[in-house]
């Protein structure tokens, strides 16, 4: 989708060459190693963009349908999809040809076509509380003290890790050159779906916090942005360089978990903590469950749920989570909630020590100590493990325990 948009604006080349540059980003690389719902959401991301280019070119009623259909789908995979109607409101701020793109109707069938295909969640989601909007909000985390200048410089200096060096300075030196002399109207429409992304999550950062993924809808379009700016401007040895950078950053972070524990070199990678070493977290849990027969796994958090679900899904024990508070926080609490019938005696797993608050709420509750799993060469993963059983009533949100 992203080449079909590029080539829409500037030709096949820019095309080809916009579609390598987002698939080598870094950022791109090393959530290529995670299964998140970023993927499904960028998908409808570039198909909504490349509908709003041909939309403001062609003025086709067809375009607005494949736009309002692509922003439902993407709103039932994340709700950052919802950024696509701010961007097309900043377009439409600052351009004639995107204000004419939504009138003869076109704008009531893209909200309508949006909204009837996103409904059913609405609706679900009233059944059940809204946990998405409360899991949103925690995310969010808007509470006194309203400025943290160094968040925002964290953030700030995180995209030049997501989108690469050289093609973020090219990104922000081409914004400033269109904002302050607008002279190609496609420029226009590709920074109106990138600096709003960012500059709200800028504002967020300052405010509270933001993750430097939180960003990844504004670098499509900022893919083909950059690709145009350096070809345009005949930058082709620095464009090969940033291409160069991109791929050796690819090749390491794909090899990275395989090797993390023989080569010296991975150990600096503090980024690899969160994703390498849950194999031998499984491997742990399996070697408990070899010593003796549990009935059930119960764990505390979302993380150690998706891991064990995966890394055990040979093992026929079922798995459930312990409550983090009064209302389900994510789909783990929801699906798998720890229940009275739980088969017994269970094997909690965690990488806390086991909450006090077990010992009234099981007649039996035995310490089986903690297991360690190496990372990186230089740092190491400390699983503890409970038993549990006699469970005697309704379960209370574990306290946060720290490890030794």
């Amino acid at each position: 989708m992203l080449y079909l948009t590029g080539r829409a604006l500037y030709g096949p080349a820019v095309g080809f060459w916009s579609a390598i540059v987002f698939d080598t980003l870094p950022g791109l690389s090393y959530s290529s190693l995670l299964i998140t719902t970023d993927v499904p959401l960028i998908l409808f991301w570039t198909i909504a963009l490349y509908a709003w280019v041909m939309l403001v070119k062609r003025q086709s009623m067809g375009f607005a349908i494949l736009l309002g259909v692509a922003i439902g789908f993407g709103l039932l995979a994340k709700q950052a999809m919802i950024y696509a109607f701010l961007c097309m409101a900043c377009h439409a701020a600052v351009s004639r040809e995107a204000r004419q793109a939504l009138r003869g109707g076109r704008l009531v069938v893209v909200v309508l076509l949006a909204f009837a295909l996103f409904v059913p969640n609405v609706i679900w989601n009233a059944e059940h509380g809204f946990p998405p909007v409360k899991h949103t909000g925690a995310n969010i985390g808007w509470k006194p003290p309203f400025i943290h200048p160094l968040r925002l410089v964290q953030y700030f200096g995180l995209q030049f890790g997501v989108f690469g060096p050289i093609l973020f300075a090219v990104l922000l030196r081409a914004s400033w050159r269109e904002i302050r002399h607008a002279s190609d109207p496609d420029k226009v429409l590709l920074l109106s779906f990138s600096l709003p992304v960012l500059a709200l999550l800028c504002v967020q950062a300052l405010i509270s916090r933001a993750h430097g993924n939180w960003s990844a809808t504004a670098y499509p379009a900022a893919s083909i942005l950059v690709t145009a700016a350096m070809l345009e401007l005949d930058r082709r040895i620095l464009f090969g360089v940033s291409l160069g950078l991109h791929l050796a950053i690819a090749v390491m972070l794909a090899a990275a978990p395989a090797f993390a524990l023989q080569l010296p070199l991975f150990e600096r990678l503090q980024f690899l903590s969160r994703v390498v070493g849950w194999r031998g977290v499984a491997d742990a849990v399996r070697g408990k469950l070899e010593q003796e027969h549990y009935g059930a796994l119960l764990v505390d958090t979302r993380e150690m749920a998706a891991e064990l679900l995966y890394y055990l899904r040979d093992e026929p024990i079922p798995l459930y989570v312990w409550p983090s508070g009064p209302s389900p926080s994510d789909q783990y609490e929801m699906t798998r909630a720890f229940t009275a019938g739980a088969p017994e005696p269970i094997l909690f797993v965690s990488l806390k020590r086991c909450p006090e608050s077990f010992a009234t709420s099981f007649g039996t509750f035995t310490d089986l100590g903690m297991q360690s799993v190496t990372l990186v060469a230089a740092k190491t993963r400390m699983v503890h493990f409970c038993r549990l059983a006699e469970y005697k009533g309704e379960p209370a949100p574990a306290p946060e325990a720290p490890a030794p």
